[in-house]
């Protein structure tokens, strides 16, 4: 059987095999270097769309008020600002993200929109989430599992930080559908985006990396297999905009 190139002890750094104990920090210089120009990545990746997924993902969750919630790779405290009414003044938001200069912009704009009480902030890694088992009611991750080195291990954190009857949700890039659009969308991943990062951000390296980390990202049947493997059940997924994103379940039961 062959072995994986993180079993070989390397992984995927975009389209570059790299060893498993550099990516995190090539990672972090990515997303140190966008941190600010967050919000225009997104616009940039996905024309502005991403702000219905995320609407959806969190309209379409499992929450309530009083619930705490977990909110990995929280970056710029999108999914936070969505989930706060959900959960109420009685309940509580921790925004984790392995990345300092990431979380530092998601405190200050929910700070600034005066989104204070019920919120924390952790710098953590998901692989080695620190909090104890059963922590939380729902845990989200948007568009942050596919820049983790051991995406395994993160949803084995994931599962285990979980309540019973806790859900898992995700939210990421996966693999279009539609033959005739695939070609479309590479031309825009690979051509286009690039050159917009130099234009608008001056950076057209991490945008290269992003859209190549989307290419390297588990397609929806594997990512559904991987989560159950790591011990959530009733998994599935509901694709957006013909598969360009997916929204991924699971429940700890």
């Amino acid at each position: 059987m062959n072995e994986s190139p993180y079993e070989r002890g390397t992984t995927h750094f975009g389209f570059r095999d790299v060893p498993a104990g550099e990516k995190q920090k090539l990672v972090g210089e990515v997303f140190t270097s966008v941190a600010g120009k967050y919000d225009l990545m997104n616009d940039l990746m996905s024309l502005g769309i991403h702000r219905v997924w995320k609407r959806y993902f969190v309209a379409t969750c499992q929450a309530k008020p009083g619930d705490r919630v977990l909110d990995l790779a929280g970056g710029t405290g999108d999914i936070a600002a969505l989930l706060k009414p959900r959960v109420g003044e009685a309940g509580s938001i921790v925004l984790g993200d392995i990345n300092a200069g990431m979380l530092s912009v998601g405190r200050d704009r929910l700070t600034d929109r005066g989104l204070v009480a019920g919120l924390e902030y952790v710098q953590c890694n998901a692989e080695k989430l620190p909090f104890p088992d059963a922590s939380f009611d729902l845990v989200t991750m948007a568009f942050g599992l596919r820049n983790v080195t051991d995406k395994d291990a993160a949803l084995r954190e994931i599962a285990r930080v979980l309540r019973v009857g806790g859900q898992a949700r995700v939210l990421e890039f996966s693999e279009v559908r539609a033959d005739w659009f695939k070609p479309l969308y590479d031309f825009h991943s690979f051509k286009v985006l690039p050159k917009l990062g130099q234009l608008f951000a001056g950076d057209a390296g991490s945008y290269q990396y992003l859209a190549e980390s989307i290419r390297q990202h588990p397609p929806q049947e594997q990512l559904q297999a991987m989560m159950e493997a790591a011990g959530l059940s009733r998994c599935g997924y509901v694709n957006l905009s013909g598969g360009i994103v997916a929204v991924h379940t699971g429940y700890r039961v």
